[in-house]
Formats: structure tokens, C-alpha cells, sequence
């Protein structure tokens, strides 16, 4: 079947469910919420992997007015318990291979829908797909018993997104429900600003427990768009199924475009990528020749956004801006803003490094963090009503076009002088032989703190700490060098390549006062 033609569906591992289909099971979700007492604005968990269902169970949580609550399914006892205890969820979805950690951490009077492992998906996961316990409703039989809900809600909700905890406990962003005279104009910006196609093919390869992956999967859902889900990331099935689904579209990661990069050549010309109109990235600074490489390969196709769980997408910019501004993750687009301020709040020029705060779209909705609302006030800009900080520093230009320096949190201050891992870390990264690479700041009795790198080589690249050091002062400052250098096996990321930072700087910082 030619697939310009063939009707769009959603897919992962093998397993693939036709949208009539999807929307039948998803309205008969939302029914049986309701008769699990469930009513709008109460919350349920998603433990699950990325696979069709996942979605129908969103789907179906929003049409009865509930909000689904993606949860990381890497999470484990402290960070599982908090995150199933403070979202005061009442029912949870979740896989059968991860239905031991959820049991053992839920908190009373929590329905239990027990969701099949598609053999697919388990495989894609590196595991064998385990039995259904028996101990629970199973998600296919408890929802087969109910009809399709005859008055979903006009104004849907949105998920609450917990943050994954690398800088400490996570913390749940809950955003009012999204109008539904808001919707056309958010289907209309992500098909815009994604260069995606009405009746289009995407492709979603990060964990749906994140921001920018589930808001994706909301939007491209809305748009009826033919959408393939990849279980778990790896770059040359994200290369075959590219060629194989013929895929328009696909939001990525920095760290997905480098493992993309290391492919040999002859692997990544063995694909035909021509499909391809947009391969948007966001959720990490990119390093420039990252960027560089990746726009030499498939053409000015990459596109650019900056924001946050908590403030949607706020700058823009496609491969031609970004060529003519090196670096830049993009110019606040629509009724969207950016500004730059300094530690007394003044609004700094271009240029000036400081905390960045952002004023979202004004069709997206406010938002508040879960049980804390206090935390939410601490965001905002006294000079800028409107404006709020999701704690990054960076700069802009003369254009209006922002730079990102790093996380407030991530900034190390050596000896009174402010220093930014990232651009230190991205220096790392185009050292022949590195893999990954993450710098911190560690105590130091001089200077307060010093600058320590956790690298990642390829096995017998032969790299020694004083070839580290030496990459860097060749094309930093001295100040910027690594004093000390540890080789790790693998850094601690996510699936979608979110670094767990806080677990490499916790033992430097043991028993001392500290940012982690």
C-alpha cells in the first residue's frame, strides 16, 4: 500500500492500533473512569512505556475531564513514592513488568488497572513481556465492559508533568484545562512551528513521561497525524523506521543527534531519509558543531525551540536562523517574550549574561506547581509582570535571539568567577574518542569550588585526564579546565538523555552545604 495513501494510525514495536480504534477505546477509558468515581479534576498515574495505549489512556482521561499523570517509569522507591503520593492520583495505569515497584509504593484506596506489555515493546526494552498478574482488572477486559463516553468534557486537561528529579525531588507542573476554542490555534501553531503537514507522518522517539514528548503526542493526536512511537531509542532503527514509515517529522534530543552522529557512515547512508521535512529539538542546549554536522547531513530541516513544562515553547528558530546566529536557540515567537535579568532584578542588555525569564504564549495555560504554590510566586519577575524563570542563564543578542549559558543550578562559582559546565562539556564532546561528558562544581578550600568532569570514552580511545585537560585550555580559558577528570563506563541519563547530574556531584558534596 502506498503510505501517502494508507490511513494514519498509531504504532510502536510492531503493535499498531487504527485511529477508529484508538478513539473507541480511549471514549471507553473515560467511561470507565467514571464509574471508577473519577470526576474532572481529579488525577490518575501512567506507568507505562511508550506504545498505543498509553495514549488511548491520556486520550480517555482527558475527555472525562481528568488529568493523566506520566510518570517515570525509571523512578524507584523515594522518587516512585513521592511522585504516586503527592499527585494525589486516585487510579493508576501501569505495565505488568512494573507493576511490583507500583504496588509496593501506592498509597491507599488506589485503583489498579493492570496494562499488558506488547511483546514488541518488551523486546524493543531488552526484557520478555511478563504475564498479567491476575491480581487486577486488565486494561483490554476493563475497559471491553464499558461504552464509549457520550459527553466528554469541552475543556480538556492537561497532564501534569513531573520534573525527573536531577536537581532534586520532582515536582509536578499542573496547568489549567486548554479551552476549546483555544485548541484550533494550537493545532494550527504546532503544524506551523513543527513544519508538519495536515494528515502527516510523525515520529515521537523520547519517553511520553516527558514535557516535550507528551505534548507532542497530545497535539499530533488532535491533528489526526500517523504517529510511530519508539518503545526505546536507538539511532539506526530510528534511521529504519524513518524509511519504513516514511516519516515527515520527528522531535528529538541533543544526545539523540550525537548518537546519531557516531553511526559509521556507511550505516547512516544506508536509510532513505528523503521523507523527512522537519527534525525539531529542544529539552538541552545543543553543542554548535553537533548542529552543524547535522544540518550538513540532512539539510536545513532542523528546527529549533526553548522553553519549558511550565511555559509551553516560547523562541523559535529554524536552520537558516540559527546558521545566521551560531548557537542561539531561537527569537520569542507570537505573543510569546524573553528577557534577560540581573541578580537585582534590572532588565540587562544585549550581551549581558543573566537569569533568563520567559512570558508564554498567551493561549497557553497558567499553571501552578502541585501543592506548592509559593514555588510558583518565587518564579515571577517583579519588573515584568507576566515573566518567569525556569532557572537558566544566558544572553541575547542585538536581534533579540537568545543564548543559553546553563542551568542556574548547574553554574559553579570558582574563586568569585562565574562558570558555565555547558559550554565546557560541549568542548568535551568534540574531543575524538569522548562519548559523553558532564562537568560540576566540587568543594574546594581555595576557591570555594572547582570544576570536576565525568567522562564517557569509547573503549580504547586511550584518552588520559591530561589529554582531557589539554582539549580544553587549547579552546577555553584556563579557568575553564577540568581539575579533576574521572572516565566512567556510562553516564546517568534518562532514556531521552536527560542527565542525572546530582547523583556524580552528591558524593563530592557529602556532608557539606549544597545546591543538589
Amino acid at each position: 500500500m502506498d503510505l501517502a495513501s494508507a490511513p494514519a494510525a498509531i504504532r510502536s514495536a510492531g503493535h499498531e492500533r487504527p485511529y477508529p480504534l484508538f478513539q473507541d477505546r480511549a471514549a471507553r477509558i473515560a467511561t470507565g473512569l467514571r464509574a471508577l468515581g473519577l470526576a474532572p479534576g481529579d488525577r490518575i498515574a501512567v506507568v507505562m512505556r511508550n506504545e498505543p495505549a498509553y495514549l488511548e489512556v491520556t486520550t480517555g482521561a482527558a475527555q472525562a475531564g481528568v488529568s493523566a499523570v506520566p510518570v517515570n517509569w525509571h523512578f524507584r522507591h523515594d522518587d516512585l513514592a513521592h511522585v504516586l503520593s503527592d499527585s494525589g492520583s486516585r487510579a493508576v495505569f501501569v505495565h505488568s513488568d512494573m507493576l511490583p515497584a507500583v504496588t509496593a509504593h501506592l498509597p491507599a484506596g488506589v485503583r489498579v488497572i493492570e496494562a499488558p506489555v506488547p511483546a514488541g515493546t518488551a523486546a524493543a526494552c531488552g526484557f520478555d513481556a511478563p504475564p498479567v498478574s491476575g491480581a487486577h482488572p486488565v486494561l483490554d477486559d476493563w475497559l471491553a465492559g464499558y461504552p464509549p463516553l457520550a459527553d466528554p468534557v469541552p475543556d480538556r486537561p492537561s497532564t501534569v508533568i513531573y520534573s525527573s528529579g536531577t536537581t532534586g525531588r520532582p515536582k509536578g507542573v499542573l496547568r489549567e484545562p486548554v479551552p476549546a476554542a483555544a485548541l484550533p490555534d494550537a493545532v494550527a501553531s504546532f503544524l506551523s512551528y513543527f513544519a508538519v503537514r495536515p494528515g502527516g507522518r510523525t515520529m515521537i522517539p523520547a519517553p511520553l513521561y516527558h514535557a516535550s514528548p507528551s505534548q507532542h503526542a497530545v497535539l499530533a493526536v488532535a491533528c489526526g497525524l500517523d504517529i510511530t512511537l519508539m518503545p526505546r531509542f536507538d539511532a539506526e532503527e530510528f534511521l529504519r523506521l524513518i524509511e519504513a514509515h516514511r516519516v515527515e517529522n520527528v522531535q528529538v534530543v541533543p544526545t539523540m543527534l550525537v548518537r546519531l552522529l557516531r553511526l559509521p557512515k556507511e550505516v547512516r547512508e544506508r536509510y532513505d531519509l528523503s521523507s523527512l521535512t522537519s527534525v525539531v529539538h529542544a529539552a538541552a542546549p545543543c553543542p554548535p558543531h553537533v548542529k552543524h554536522a547535522m544540518i550538513g547531513w540532512l539539510g536545513p530541516i532542523l528546527r529549533e525551540y526553548y522553553g519549558g513544562s511550565e511555559t509551553g515553547a516560547v523562541t523559535w528558530c529554524d536552520s537558516e536562523q540559527w546558521l545566521a546566529h551560531p548557537g542561539t536557540v531561537g527569537h520569542p515567537e507570537g505573543t510569546c517574550g524573553v528577557a534577560v535579568l540581573g541578580p537585582d532584578g534590572r532588565v540587562l542588555p544585549p550581551g549581558e549574561t543573566g537569569e533568563i525569564y520567559l512570558r508564554p504564549a498567551d493561549t497557553w495555560p497558567r499553571f501552578t506547581y502541585l501543592g506548592d504554590p509559593a514555588k510558583r510566586t518565587a518564579m515571577e519577575s517583579a519588573a515584568l509582570p507576566g515573566y518567569v524563570t525556569i532557572g537558566d542563564i544566558g544572553h541575547l543578542d542585538e536581534d533579540g535571539y537568545l543564548y543559553l549559558s546553563d542551568r542556574l543550578n548547574d553554574m559553579v562559582i570558582s574563586g568569585g568567577v562565574n562558570i558555565y559546565p555547558a559550554e565546557i562539556e560541549g568542548c568535551l564532546l568534540s574531543l575524538d574518542g569522548v562519548r559523553d561528558a558532564a562537568v560540576f562544581g566540587i568543594p574546594d578550600a581555595e576557591y570555594g569550588e572547582a570544576l570536576a568532569a565525568h567522562v564517557q570514552a569509547d573503549p580504547g580511545a586511550g584518552l588520559t585526564a591530561d589529554d582531557v585537560r589539554a582539549h580544553v585550555a587549547a579552546r577555553l580559558a584556563k579557568y575553564k579546565v577540568p581539575g579533576t577528570v574521572v572516565f566512567e563506563a556510562a553516564l546517568p541519563r534518562d532514556p531521552s538523555g536527560k542527565l542525572f547530574k546530582r547523583r556524580l556531584r552528591e558524593p563530592y558534596w557529602e556532608g557539606r552545604d549544597t545546591k543538589i
